[in-house]
């Protein structure tokens, strides 16, 4: 491929896994690692990243810039990237909503091409200890385009099937409105339902369970910091699918134990069944 430096700003789960997955396609170049210092020093123990550099110092050498931080801190890093960033260079991201960081970029990059992306993959854990080279195989990589096709980007495609990752292609605003549903929205019932039994004090609720709320609250013990930033960049669409599912719950409340609520449950099933036709395999 063309691209023979790549800089990784945020190397955690994702930037660090994004490192080990370019290695693993044969990747020989220098992968620069911009982040804290406990980070490089896993990143570079691992071999996530090859040498550690600031960012204004990265810029000048990197042929692809790979935003893998937080959404808050992309959206504070892609203005510090203005004046330094070379024509020709790449910049994407792997933030969790679109709209925001893409309009960021077309606001403050100039030099060089942007180009909006998120990889539907990750673990619990975080931090470079927990990167792993095959984190993307199998697993859907969304590219959210809004400028012309550039060879820069096609490279990055090729990167990405070379990974194993399945890329789709959307507009940042279906992104965000669709991610509101599949992603924001389990999160935010997760966290709700955990909330809940811990609102009720009953000792007996963390005592008497079984797969079923082991499952069901998962993505609670997902990062409060992390979450924040994401529901405050997608706050609209994430309010609108709130507001879709209090309606089912009041609707499933009203009619307890009746054929509606029969209904509902035959339409849940048969929508729960097909995307478990459609989930890729495990790596």
């Amino acid at each position: 491929m063309a691209m023979e430096t790549v800089a990784i700003v945020g190397v955690g789960l994702i930037g660090g896994s994004f490192g080990l997955a370019l290695r693993k396609t044969g990747f020989a170049g220098e992968i620069i690692g911009v982040s804290s210092p406990a980070a490089i020093a896993a990143g570079l123990k691992r071999s996530a990243i090859s040498s550690a550099a600031s960012l204004d110092l990265a810029l000048i050498r990197a042929d692809l810039v790979y935003l893998a931080q937080p959404v808050d801190r992309i959206l504070e890093t892609i203005p510090l990237m203005a004046a330094g960033l070379r024509q020709g260079t790449l910049v994407t991201d792997a933030g969790s909503t679109k709209g925001a960081i893409v309009a960021c970029a077309e606001a403050h990059l100039r030099a060089g091409c942007f180009l909006g992306g998120h990889p539907i993959a990750g673990k619990e854990q975080r931090g470079p200890d927990a990167a792993d080279a095959d984190l993307f195989r199998n697993r859907l990589y969304v590219l959210t385009p809004r400028g012309p096709d550039t060879p820069q980007i096609g490279d990055f495609r090729t990167i990405l099937s070379a990974m194993g990752a399945h890329v789709m292609e959307m507009s940042p605003e279906e992104h965000d409105h669709t991610l509101a549903y599949t992603s924001h929205l389990p999160q935010l019932l997760s966290t709700a339902l955990a909330a809940t039994l811990a609102h009720d004090g009953d000792i007996r609720l963390s005592q008497v369970f079984g797969s079923g709320l082991l499952d069901m609250t998962r993505l609670a013990l997902s990062s409060p910091e992390l979450w924040t930033s994401i529901l405050r960049t997608n706050k609209r669409e994430v309010e609108a699918a709130i507001d879709a599912v209090v309606q089912v719950l009041i609707g499933l409340k009203a009619n307890l134990g009746e054929s509606e609520t029969a209904n509902t449950f035959e339409q849940a099933t048969a929508f729960a069944a097909s995307i478990r036709k459609r989930a890729p395999a495990k790596p």
